[in-house]
């Protein structure tokens, strides 16, 4: 092997293997004769594709050209689709309006009126009636003046003529999620939440009467209803059915996202009374079940055919399966790869769930978990899964000795806290370092803020690794996965104890002799950006820095951004406009005079969340202070780039501006990028 300085290493990872072919799988489906999902991606334009599994295992797209399965609602859409048999109901991107496709048909049927204004009323978290006949979902409703209306509504899945005004069932909350209709029909369950709130925060959990009418053309409705459990101190999540009639749900009242469970007499004493009951808590746990709402329909659970619930929950910031007996008694850990894992459904006698691991790409899989509730077993005893990929991941033609596998570290930071991540080193099995160096270092600050390092192979990750970067990607205080406590650590305090944290953890590397003090790097999006700009701004710890639409002025985004983040600074630094001074001394763009360090700023110009003006005023100030700097805006991409020429063009500016301000040469020719002031 050849001895090479680090971040000259040659690669087999480029930017165009990471977009070819690429996909995303999102959410998992089960129809009436094998599985669903969809797929996002970037070689079509970012489009969200549904794919059905036929019952000889072959799969195909089903939606036609010009549509995609993708929602808009609180601008992170999820839950942008559902089944009924094999007739699937979806939200479609280019106009936000809901569609059925028939199972025999290849034309979707519009189901909702053309809005008003353009993406006006949005569409999410959908679920049929038992009959099939109307599909009850989240609306977001946006006029010209206020802020949007969501609201839960019904819409017919068969209408006479032309689409009618969808039936508003639940309007008053400022947000509400997870509409879930009972198994026989009668009841409707979801939650809500207020500002200044997020769903992490605080949520109220709802169940009512659905009253479903077949004559004089049709009727829904609700009738008595009761909030079941939630405050502001309590966040409740993922209600759902059991079969049984029972509820369960996902609520932090031990510190911990937790499974409970009320059972169907609970439920009809309660609408009767009208008094919460007392539910039952099925995994008594030190573990997160859920992660942060920050998307609808995320799935961590699934009632099996014979009783038994089949969860994940995460450990040391990755995912393990987990099974509780039918009578809700004893939790058993179940053996698997996997270290990520989203979707979660009931599929057969088993499960199917989309999965990934530290060694492979998301792929979707079904699940056999053996029944040993009636099997003596010691108290640490594990159960082993049997695993059958139905869409597997795509041939990267790659050995797996190319591949980075992260160290789970945890490390001391300010005020006696501990913080957490995930330590990549440089790995490449055609290059051998030399003695007298250390690595660049890579800091990833994740987004959210309140969302978690992804336990899952990431060639974003590993194109650094493999190129003789070291990685380390952040679980800061506020993350998720770590309990309520910690995710409350950030309260009233962003853009302190996150970028503590990610500065600690870079003096962690340094500490232990495993990167280069001189070649400290950070980089971060959205919130992560705003992370990454607070850090070169307010320390010097930092080389470079790297900030992909990213938060320089928190005070236009307290009064520009989306409704459903637009009290989210009331938790994180404080009431605006009451607290206006902190929001100044918090915010990079008003303290430029102190940045001192290299900086590419990456923005998307459609951006609803994070508008484009907050990339501009920053890298004015830049160009102001003399730094070195580039910036790269990009038509047609929101908040988070979609596209393959953007993601390439992004990945690749990136690393020749590391190449330059760092001084070294990539091994591999790029596309220059124009840096002012190098």
């Amino acid at each position: 092997m050849t001895a090479l300085p680090y971040g000259t290493w040659p690669s087999p990872i480029t930017a165009d293997l990471i977009i070819s072919k690429s996909v995303s799988i999102g959410d998992l489906g089960v129809g009436a004769h094998g599985l669903w999902w969809s797929e996002g991606r970037p070689e079509e334009g970012g489009r969200v594709q549904l794919v059905r599994q036929l019952a000889n295992g072959t799969h195909f797209d089903v939606l036609p050209e010009g549509f995609g399965a993708r929602t808009r609602v609180h601008e992170y859409g999820g839950g942008a689709w559902w089944l009924h048999g094999d007739d699937v109901v979806f939200a479609n991107w280019a106009d936000q309006r809901l569609y059925r496709m028939p199972e025999d048909s290849h034309e979707p049927v519009a189901l909702t009126p053309a809005p008003a204004a353009e993406h006006g009323d949005r569409y999410a978290d959908m679920r049929f009636t038992a009959d099939g006949r109307w599909v009850v979902c989240v609306r977001e409703r946006h006029s010209a003046d206020g802020e949007p209306t969501n609201e839960i509504v019904a819409v017919r899945t068969h209408p006479d003529g032309e689409p009618a005004e969808p039936i508003v069932l639940v309007s008053g909350p400022d947000f509400l999620a997870a509409p879930r209709v009972s198994p026989d029909g009668t009841l409707l369950t979801w939650f809500s939440w207020h500002h200044p709130d997020m769903p992490w925060d605080g949520t109220e959990l709802h169940v009512a009467t659905l009253i479903v009418e077949l004559h004089d053309g049709g009727r829904i409705d609700l009738g008595a209803s009761v909030v079941l459990a939630g405050s502001r101190d309590e966040s409740i999540t993922e209600p759902d059915w059991h079969p049984d009639g029972s509820l369960l749900f996902v609520a932090d009242r031990s510190n911990w996202w937790n499974l409970y469970r009320f059972t169907a007499e609970q439920l009809h004493e309660a609408l009767v009374s009208g008094v919460s009951p007392q539910p039952t808590l099925l995994t008594p746990m030190d573990s997160d079940i859920t992660l942060g709402h920050w998307v609808f329909d995320q799935s961590r659970y699934a009632v099996l055919a014979d009783g038994r619930i089949l969860f994940a929950h995460i450990v040391g910031g990755s995912d393990r399966l987990a099974v509780i007996s039918a009578d809700g008694t004893r939790v058993t850990p179940v053996d698997s790869p996997l270290t990520s894992i989203s979707s979660l459904r009931a599929f057969g006698n088993g499960a199917a769930l989309v999965g990934s691991s530290f060694r492979h790409e998301p792929v979707v899989v079904a699940i056999d978990v053996p029944n040993t509730d009636h099997v003596p077993v010691a108290e640490d005893a594990t159960v082993a899964a049997s695993i059958g990929i139905v869409r597997p991941s795509r041939d990267l033609g790659v050995e797996q000795n190319w591949f980075a596998h992260p160290e789970s570290i945890e490390f001391a930071t300010t005020g006696d806290r501990t913080a957490y991540g995930l330590f990549y080193p440089p790995t490449n099995p055609g290059v051998s370092e030399l003695a007298d160096e250390r690595p660049p270092l890579i800091v990833l600050s994740h987004g959210g803020p309140t969302a978690a390092a992804r336990p899952q192979l990431a060639l974003g990750v590993q194109f650094w690794t493999s190129r003789g970067f070291a990685v380390v990607d952040v679980n800061y205080g506020g993350s998720t996965g770590y309990g309520r406590a910690f995710r409350k650590q950030l309260d009233g305090l962003w853009g302190i104890v996150d970028v503590e944290d990610c500065i600690a953890a870079a003096q962690y590397l340094v500490a232990t002799d495993r990167v280069d003090a001189e070649r400290l790097i950070i980089r971060g999006g959205s919130a992560g950006g705003f992370t990454t700009l607070a850090a070169l701004t307010f320390h010097d710890v930092f080389a470079a820095g790297c900030s992909l639409y990213g938060i320089a002025d928190l005070e236009v985004l307290a009064t520009d951004t989306h409704k459903f983040e637009s009290r989210y600074l009331d938790s994180l630094i404080g009431p605006w406009p009451e607290r206006s001074d902190l929001y100044r001394e918090r915010s990079p763009i008003h303290h430029t005079e102190r940045l001192s360090c290299p900086l590419i700023v990456l923005q998307g110009l459609d951006d609803a969340v994070v508008p484009p003006n907050q990339a501009e005023l920053m890298v004015q100030a830049l160009a102001e202070r003399g730094l070195p700097h580039a910036y790269l805006a990009f038509e047609g991409e929101g908040h988070g780039f979609r596209q393959a020429a953007t993601m390439k063009r992004a990945l690749e500016a990136e690393a020749y501006f590391y190449s330059k301000v760092l001084g070294f040469e990539l091994a591999d020719p790029v596309e220059p990028v124009t840096i002012v002031n190098l």
